[in-house]
């Protein structure tokens, strides 16, 4: 899952950041309102942490300005703001949730999470295809109930792939999802990363199998490919 937090306090970014990651998230950091804008409009997150008292706009105005574009992500607000009307103001702008500092962290993950298990974001707490199942809490990935150890970023391009199941994910879209804003990957490193999670799958006899679409991404299904010919029987990779 890719957030974008926005927060002016470097230190407290950083902080919130760093948990956050422990946590499985990938995590975008910027300071101010205008990059807040920038990123979650030309980007694709998951949901987006957003404090209010910015040094260039209101965090209100930027709230207002995505939910005007038509942009969806869920928002959660963290700031010092703790007055009603301020609370009411930020959910009658367009904010999923809100949380006032001092916080804990634990709880502003376990709000996170909530918000991505909303009907909208469609993330069931356990995905399963076949024999393998991943758990979205946990980030654990299981076939025949015994877990399997990937890294992170396979972790990251499986989840994405098991969402959705039978759907062409594209590489533009891996790459949004793997990279953080301002760093850019390659045609070639998503094509190693998805040749060393096949891999992993096939040695660990998962009854899935993640297809090539040369030029355009990969499918996740499960067994053999419904259509050998869009994959020019191999693999962009070789395989």
């Amino acid at each position: 899952m890719r957030i974008l937090l926005v927060e002016d306090n470097a230190s407290l970014a950083d902080a919130i950041k760093d948990s956050l990651y422990k946590a499985g998230f990938e995590v975008d950091a910027v300071l101010e309102g205008e990059e807040a804008l920038a990123a979650a409009l030309h980007q694709t997150y998951d949901a987006l942490v957003l404090d209010l008292g910015l040094p260039d706009m209101d965090g209100m105005d930027v709230l207002q300005k995505i939910r005007a574009a038509k942009n969806a992500v869920p928002v959660l607000v963290l700031t010092a703001r703790d007055a009603l009307s301020d609370k009411i103001e930020g959910l009658n702008s367009g904010a999923d949730d809100y949380m006032v500092k001092p916080f804990e962290v634990g709880e502003l993950i376990a709000r996170l999470k909530a918000l991505l298990r909303r009907p909208a974001q469609a993330v069931a707490p356990v995905l399963t295809l076949d024999n393998l199942s991943f758990d979205t809490n946990t980030r654990v990935t299981e076939i025949d109930g015994k877990m399997i150890d990937l890294s992170r970023r396979e972790v990251d391009l499986l989840e994405q792939l098991i969402q959705s199941a039978g759907k062409i994910v594209t590489k533009k879209s891996i790459e949004q999802r793997m990279y953080s804003y301002g760093e850019t990957g390659s045609a070639n490193s998503i094509e190693v990363l998805v040749h060393r999670l096949r891999k992993k799958l096939q040695s660990h006899a998962a009854g899935v199998e993640i297809h090539t679409l040369k030029g355009i991404g990969y499918m996740m299904s499960e067994g053999a490919p419904k259509d050998p010919v869009k994959d020019g029987g191999r693999d962009a990779d070789g395989e």
